[in-house]
C-alpha cells in the first residue's frame, strides 16, 4: 500500500483544527464585541474563563492538542516501520472521523454524553492502532 495514503488523514486532521480555529476566532470576537469586552480584560485564561460565556470552540480547539497528538506520531510511526496497511489506514480514517463528530457536537449542541462517546470511540480506534503498531514493531 502506498505510504502517502497515510499522510491524509494527518491533512484532515490539520484541516479540522484550522475550522475549529476559525469557529473559536469568530466565536470569541463575536462575543467581545457584542458583550463590549475589551481584550486586555481577558488576557489570561482565568479572565476569559470569567468573562466569556461560550467557550465551546475554544475548548474544542484545546482538545485537539491532547489525544490527536499522539494519533499524529502514529502515522510517522506507520510509515516510517512500513506499516501502512488497510487495517492502520482504517483505524486512522476512523479515529478522525470519530474526532470531527467530537469537534460537530463540541462546537454545536454539545450534549455531553453524545460527546463523550465520539470521544471515547476514538481514543479506542487510537489505542487499537497503536496495538498494531506496537505488534508490527515487535513481530
Amino acid at each position: 500500500m502506498d505510504p502517502r495514503l497515510m499522510w491524509w488523514p494527518a491533512v484532515t486532521m490539520a484541516a479540522l483544527t484550522f475550522v475549529v480555529w476559525l469557529r473559536m476566532y469568530f466565536m470569541r470576537v463575536g462575543e467581545m464585541k457584542r458583550e463590549r469586552i475589551h481584550p486586555q480584560a481577558v488576557a489570561l485564561s482565568a479572565q476569559m474563563a470569567e468573562r466569556l460565556k461560550d467557550t465551546r470552540a475554544a475548548d474544542n480547539f484545546r482538545n485537539l492538542f491532547e489525544l490527536p497528538v499522539l494519533f499524529y506520531f502514529a502515522l510517522v510511526v506507520a510509515v516510517q516501520s512500513g506499516q501502512v496497511t488497510a487495517i492502520t489506514l482504517s483505524l486512522a480514517w476512523l479515529f478522525v472521523a470519530l474526532r470531527i463528530a467530537h469537534s460537530a457536537i463540541h462546537c454545536s449542541y454539545n450534549k455531553v454524553y453524545h460527546r463523550f462517546y465520539a470521544y471515547f470511540a476514538g481514543g479506542v480506534a487510537l489505542w487499537l492502532l497503536w496495538a498494531v503498531l506496537a505488534f508490527g514493531l515487535i513481530k
